[in-house]
């Protein structure tokens, strides 16, 4: 039987990157139908105590927000994951910090216009943006970030994993996680992390 899952995710973000390569690797052996949603941590902070030098990457990273907001809109949901993948794979494992590259190389190789980059930097789409990712918000509540996954209605922020489990690892983690999120009294789960996101 498929199983409904939406996925919330910052482009941006190598933890939901982690998260999103992790619900790839379930998807097939648990017949999950993923709908991928748009959220931005620059949102999120933004009425946040947060440091500086953190608030100085917003700019940055609400382009990405802006730009799969808007090709979401123009082009519909099929391409929202593919130009994920495509701006992922080079913010995170290639380690790209020029907003500019990595839109023009995404967009291509995604099959879309070059001139959608213009979004990027326009608020044309914002309102849909901030309904997209309060819709996701809403069902976690404020104080969490980005992943938020949604299965068959249960809702939950995470999981925070490095490095992204493969084969039956995945599938464990999965059905527990399901498992858990599926209890109406469960909220909290959590220890320190001892690493960064280990990219494959």
């Amino acid at each position: 039987m498929t199983t409904a899952v939406d996925f919330w995710f910052d482009p941006s973000c190598p933890w939901a990157w982690m998260t999103s390569r992790w619900v790839d690797e379930v998807s097939t052996a648990r017949d999950l139908e993923v709908t991928w949603h748009i959220m931005s941590l620059a949102i999120l902070n933004e009425d946040k105590d947060v440091p500086e030098s953190y608030r100085a990457n917003f700019p940055r990273l609400l382009r990405y927000a802006r730009l799969v907001t808007a090709v979401g809109e123009l082009e519909g949901q099929s391409k929202v994951k593919p130009l994920y993948d495509a701006l992922g794979t080079r913010i995170h494992p290639g380690g790209s910090k020029d907003a500019d590259e990595v839109i023009a190389a995404a967009l291509a190789e995604v099959g879309l216009p070059a001139d959608y980059a213009r979004y990027a930097d326009s608020d044309e789409y914002d309102a849909q943006l901030r309904a997209s990712h309060n819709d996701g918000i809403d069902r976690v509540g404020q104080e969490v970030g980005t992943p938020v996954i949604a299965v068959n209605g249960s809702a939950f922020f995470g999981p925070v994993i490095s490095p992204t489990p493969r084969g039956e690892k995945a599938l464990v983690l999965w059905d527990g996680i399901v498992a858990a999120a599926s209890y109406d009294g469960f909220f909290e789960l959590k220890r320190t992390r001892t690493r960064e996101p280990q990219f494959d």
